[in-house]
């Protein structure tokens, strides 16, 4: 009798998890005519919204090129976009609503992203198709801040997966206030300036693997806000794993942490990665009146291809001046400490790190650096630092000393001659 009431109880799950599983609506099934010239918008909108209406499910985009203006994902719902398929942004201003956005680490005016989601639990975005950004009239636009092409807000368990994207001259992915986030198998390309590929702003929770992004700007940036609004929010950026990624930036950075970091950066983990940047392949960047802090960041088994630097560290001067700084002589800079990397290639790096920029008066405390090998022209330059481990270091090529400091205490500090 038991095993009979075990095997109905199993049915009845299965049973329900079936019925729970629904066909996908077909947006041309509400008008989409995905012919690239003819407004797709409402037809999809009206998917997206039947799709929250019946309690979840997928939403299907296929065959064709759908233009579309500002489209919002509502919760536990899929947005799929079939392989030979395109979302393309609308030219047309209108088409993307003003709301509040957090832009350059504080609230103002901007454009609603051409996707959406807001407080939205389970959203997902997934399919081997491409999304294109609207053309460069739109996203050059700053005041009101143009439209970004993805913009997920306070959003749990969220997923974008397998797609393609194409932007320029201003952010791809930007995830604010999220919670339990992935980015799994994405191809993002951008050029320009403000290009970069995934901004994630004070979310707890990130996942970011085998995707390939390729931008103008950052890679990936990492931040939460700048000010004492910022600060005393305490909202930050935690908990994230770069994974099987290969990132690079033709301007900038393949990883950027900061100069948004008032609400704090922590708990990064890059590993198993393939990166270079125009300026530095690691930027770890920020200025007075920021506050905040930046610990807890690490990374293992990178290969760092042509960079200028494979870590630049930069806490004086990057980025523009909050509205409202935060104060005091030493509480104004950021509290930086416990950076670590370990078993990494260089190929043709200029510098191995450039860490001069740091304030005196707030001294990065623990910096290691294990088991680095490869080529580079200039080695390490460390400036007011404590709990500094560097071991291991076996690059060729540079020219003496391999070490330089200042004001910098800790081990591993005596290789300083040319090999």
């Amino acid at each position: 009798m038991k095993r009979l009431l075990v095997w109905i109880g199993a049915l009845t799950v299965a049973t329900s998890i079936f019925a729970a599983e629904k066909p996908a609506l077909d947006v041309r099934d509400f008008g989409a005519k995905g012919d690239g010239v003819t407004k797709d918008t409402v037809a999809i909108q009206k998917a997206l919204d039947t799709c929250v209406a019946n309690g979840g499910g997928s939403v299907l985009v296929s065959d064709g090129i759908f233009l579309t203006g500002s489209l919002v994902i509502g919760a536990n719902t899929t947005l799929e976009i079939a392989a030979k398929t395109s979302l393309v942004g609308s030219a047309d201003i209108a088409d993307y609503p003003v709301i509040n956005v957090r832009w350059e680490g504080e609230f103002r005016e901007g454009h609603r992203a051409l996707l959406t989601a807001s407080n939205a639990a389970n959203v997902t975005i997934t399919g081997v198709g491409a999304i294109y950004g609207a053309p460069p009239v739109l996203s050059k636009l700053r005041n009101p801040r143009g439209p970004v092409l993805i913009e997920l807000i306070g959003c749990t368990n969220a997923v974008l997966e397998n797609f393609t994207t194409q932007y320029q001259q201003l952010w791809s992915l930007h995830i604010l206030f999220c919670k339990n986030f992935t980015a799994r198998g994405l191809t993002i390309r951008t050029v320009g300036a403000n290009g970069d590929g995934i901004d994630v702003d004070s979310c707890d929770g990130v996942t970011i693997e085998h995707c390939d992004i390729n931008t103008g700007d950052d890679a990936i940036s990492l931040k939460s806000g700048r000010g004492l609004a910022a600060q005393n929010l305490a909202r930050p950026t935690e908990n994230v794993i770069i994974r099987d990624c290969r990132l690079h930036s033709s301007i900038y950075a393949a990883l950027g942490l900061g100069t948004e970091m008032s609400g704090g950066i922590r708990k990064v983990k890059l590993e198993n990665c393939v990166i270079s940047g125009k300026q530095n392949a690691i930027f770890i960047k920020s200025r007075d009146g920021r506050g905040g802090y930046m610990e807890d960041i690490s990374g293992v088994n990178l290969t760092v291809l042509k960079s200028p630097t494979f870590i630049g560290i930069d806490l004086l001067s990057k980025g523009i001046q909050a509205s409202d700084p935060v104060p005091g002589d030493t509480e104004k800079w950021p509290r930086v400490q416990n950076i670590s990397f370990k078993n990494v290639r260089v190929q043709d790096v200029t510098a191995l790190v450039a860490g001069k920029n740091i304030p005196a008066a707030r001294p990065i405390d623990g910096f290691i650096l294990t088991d680095i090998s490869g080529t580079c022209v200039n080695g390490i330059a460390l400036a007011n630092m404590t709990n500094v481990k560097l071991s291991g270091i076996h690059v060729t090529g540079y020219e003496a000393p391999l070490i330089s400091t200042e004001n910098v205490k800790g081990t591993g500090l005596e290789l300083s001659t040319k090999q």
